[in-house]
């Protein structure tokens, strides 16, 4: 063998060698980036499929949009805030219009809206652009905050100083006279003193009960944007609301007066706040009884299924709840307004009896908050009726 076939023959086995190892090499190379673009994509996968989990866990209600500001997909908040009024919260101008400028612009933009049903409710909706969008097409985000709360303190501090402020001013100007004239003229006058303080007290008790009803009002309202969901079963709680009123139908003030209570079986249970509705019985047999009911003319209270029947009220299944009495009944002229806070049809009459002006407002609130009707019928002469209406529980109030 010459030198030169040697040569040759060692150079194209190094080059065969060199070339081995470097395609040894390629393919460890393309090996690696196959694993790396498998992981990668394995990764991106599970991220695309986190997106509608972390919509769905988010604590506030979430709709997805897509380009068409059609809805994807809304989390369970947002369903369990607003259900069949979902679609109505994004038919709302107001947020129509925040949705437009936000795809418009591809900045955030928030528009305040105020929902007049089931109850009244202010909500803020903040529309956030998604770039780039989510893995389904989501293009945007509607968080929907719920500020009913907050709005209603703001309105029940203003309210609550200008109501107190007027209701409580006579009884107080009231005392404060008598006070004075304890320390004046009657001050050597056992008898007056006796009359003075007797008047005193009464006032101070109408000023608590005013308090008291006050505060119970502020509370229903601050909780009326929530429906109570827990059942309770009516016909217990309605008789333990009448049994605490014989001892005055025996010797309070209302002595001689009579109630006759009638609770069918077989009622279902209604969706409610169990000492809410016993407020709503114990106001209703407390007007009933006042302004009412004489010894030959009873208070009455019903219980009764009302099954969807297509009548006064909603078309589901409910329950209704009647309290009326055959007293001198009231003027048409004054259903609309019973109630309205402190609105009443004799206010000398209402005080003398102790009342409050917020008796019809409380119930009328709670009844609210309860998905419920209240219905309220009177003729002069023949007595007076009210009715209340709630969901059976497992149904959707509204």
């Amino acid at each position: 063998m010459t030198l030169a076939l040697a040569v040759a023959l060692a150079l194209a086995v190094a080059l065969g060698v060199l070339a081995w190892a470097r395609s040894e090499r390629l393919a460890r190379r393309v090996d690696r980036l196959t694993r790396l673009a498998a992981r990668d994509a394995a990764e991106l996968d599970r991220l695309r499929r986190a997106d509608p989990t972390v919509v769905e866990r988010l604590p506030d209600p979430l709709l997805v949009l897509d380009a068409r500001r059609a809805v994807l997909r809304a989390n369970a908040a947002a369903t369990a805030a607003f259900g069949a009024e979902l679609g109505a919260v994004l038919r709302h101008p107001g947020l129509r219009a925040a949705i437009e400028r936000a795809f418009a612009s591809g900045a955030v933009e928030s528009a305040d809206l105020s929902l007049p049903v089931p109850v009244p409710r202010e909500v803020r909706g903040t529309v956030v652009p998604l770039d780039p969008p989510l893995a389904d097409g989501g293009q945007a985000l509607v968080v929907l905050s719920d500020r009913t709360r907050e709005r209603a303190v703001e309105r029940m501090r203003a309210d609550f100083v200008a109501n107190a402020s007027h209701e409580l001013r006579t009884p107080l100007a009231s005392v404060i006279g008598f006070i004075e004239t304890l320390r004046g003229p009657a001050a050597d006058d056992p008898p007056a003193q006796a009359r003075f303080l007797g008047i005193m007290a009464e006032q101070a008790a109408r000023m608590a009960r005013l308090i008291d009803d006050l505060l119970s009002l502020s509370r229903i309202e601050l909780a009326e944007h929530e429906a109570p969901s827990e059942p309770v079963a009516p016909a217990p709680l309605l008789a333990r609301v009448a049994a605490g009123f014989e001892p005055r139908l025996a010797h309070g003030d209302q002595a001689g007066a009579t109630l006759s209570v009638t609770c069918p079986e077989g009622l279902p249970a209604v969706a409610a706040d169990a000492d809410q509705l016993a407020q709503v019985v114990q106001n209703l047999l407390e007007n009933a009884l006042k302004y009412g009911a004489w010894p030959d003319r009873p208070a009455r209270i019903a219980l009764r299924a009302a099954p969807a029947e297509g009548g006064d009220w909603p078309s589901r299944p409910g329950v209704e709840i009647a309290v009326g009495d055959e007293g001198p009944g009231i003027a048409r002229v004054h259903l609309p307004r019973l109630t309205e806070r402190f609105y009443r049809v004799d206010a000398g009459r209402s005080r003398a009896a102790g009342g409050t002006g917020l008796g019809l407002a409380i119930v009328k609130h709670i009844v609210n908050r309860h998905r419920g009707a209240l219905r309220i019928e009177s003729e002069e002469g023949a007595g007076t009726t009210v009715r209340v209406w709630l969901p059976a529980a497992g149904r959707e109030g509204g």
